[in-house]
């Protein structure tokens, strides 16, 4: 049975990795707060080498920014650019890495029927979220705004690893999954130099793994948005990744009704009904697609698949303001002091 609770937006905040002053002596906990993939990330490395931490988040970084030059469809210099550069002429041929990220995804499109889909990209941008939008687009807008969208169209080739997008004007990005595949890779590189435990966050595609310096695990805490800087709820988070995607804070106001900023690539129309989607599973790249996905299929569709994925658990926020989590997530309700340092948003635009 679903679990409801009422509640005004989700806040999530890593409660610990500024805590490095109550550690165990042998035990320091180093954090680098940058700028990359256009978003806020936070590295946070434990270990009795110090000297190792701070290299181990500088790898981390380092991964990070090969990355994004990779995937990124803004940097013309990426294998991505390449693709889109060539929709509907010919197959490009890529890098098994990204070549990979590509099958991956469209398996999640398969999965989801359609709910995520990297062709996305493509979509005219007719709607606006910044307070200027006051009318509905004509009906013939949104459709032709999506004419290119559809991750049927593109077609791998196993033999040269090529990448074909079969329309013209047809493209690719990887924004709602390629920041969870970089904090899965910076992680593994990170724990591969011998970081026991350590959290990437990347403005709310965060992965955990170990303890914190102190012994105690990571714990991910849900503020009460009426008070930001109490938690009503929390979370551990070992060996965890913590996703969210919301909607509170990018939307629009037509003839009195709230429209949020992520848009149904099936239909072209922003989705309705939820303001907010955590999933909790060991992996954020898949993590990161399906806070996507289920937001786009909505409450019941979205807790049903969400109930058939081993290892994977939601937590939902509704236009009504409920909470509604999957069969298994448990969440700890109590009072707590105000969180230490200042609470890092866990939101994706």
């Amino acid at each position: 049975m679903h679990k409801f609770m009422k509640i005004g937006c989700l806040l999530l905040a890593v409660m610990g990795s500024v805590q490095a002053q109550q550690a165990k002596p042998e035990l320091k906990t180093q954090k680098e707060v940058l700028l990359l993939m256009g978003t806020r990330f936070e590295l946070v490395a434990v270990s009795e080498d110090e000297q190792l931490a701070k290299e181990a988040i500088a790898a981390g970084i380092k991964e990070i920014r090969r990355i994004e030059a990779l995937i990124s469809e803004w940097q013309p210099t990426s294998q991505t650019s390449a693709i889109n550069r060539s929709a509907g002429a010919m197959p490009v041929p890529v890098d098994e890495e990204l070549y990979e990220l590509i099958r991956r995804s469209i398996r999640i499109s398969e999965l989801t029927g359609g709910a995520f889909d990297i062709t996305w990209a493509a979509a005219d941008k007719i709607w606006k979220f910044d307070g200027s939008m006051t009318e509905m687009p004509s009906r013939a807008d949104v459709e032709n705004s999506v004419r290119h969208i559809g991750y049927q169209k593109i077609r791998l080739i196993p033999e040269t690893h090529s990448v074909f997008l079969k329309e013209g004007g047809m493209k690719i990005g990887f924004g709602a999954i390629g920041k969870g595949y970089a904090a899965n890779r910076a992680r593994d590189l990170m724990r591969g130099m011998g970081i026991k435990s350590g959290v990437v966050n990347a403005a709310g595609d965060m992965v955990t793994w170990g303890r914190q310096a102190d012994g105690q695990p990571w714990f991910v805490g849900i503020a009460d948005p009426a008070e930001k800087d109490k938690v009503f709820s929390w979370l551990t988070a070992d060996e965890t990744a913590v996703v969210t995607s919301g909607s509170y804070e990018k939307f629009a106001v037509i003839n009195g009704k709230r429209y949020g900023h992520i848009i149904d690539p099936r239909t072209g129309y922003p989705v309705t009904g939820l303001k907010s989607v955590t999933i909790i599973c060991p992996d954020a790249e898949l993590a990161d697609a399906l806070a996507t996905s289920v937001f786009v299929l909505g409450r019941e569709e979205g807790l049903y698949l969400i109930n058939q994925l081993k290892g994977v658990e939601c937590l939902l926020i509704t236009d009504k303001d409920e909470i509604v989590t999957s069969d298994n997530l448990h969440l700890h309700y109590y009072k707590s002091k105000p969180l230490p340092g200042k609470a890092a948003k866990a939101s994706k635009t």
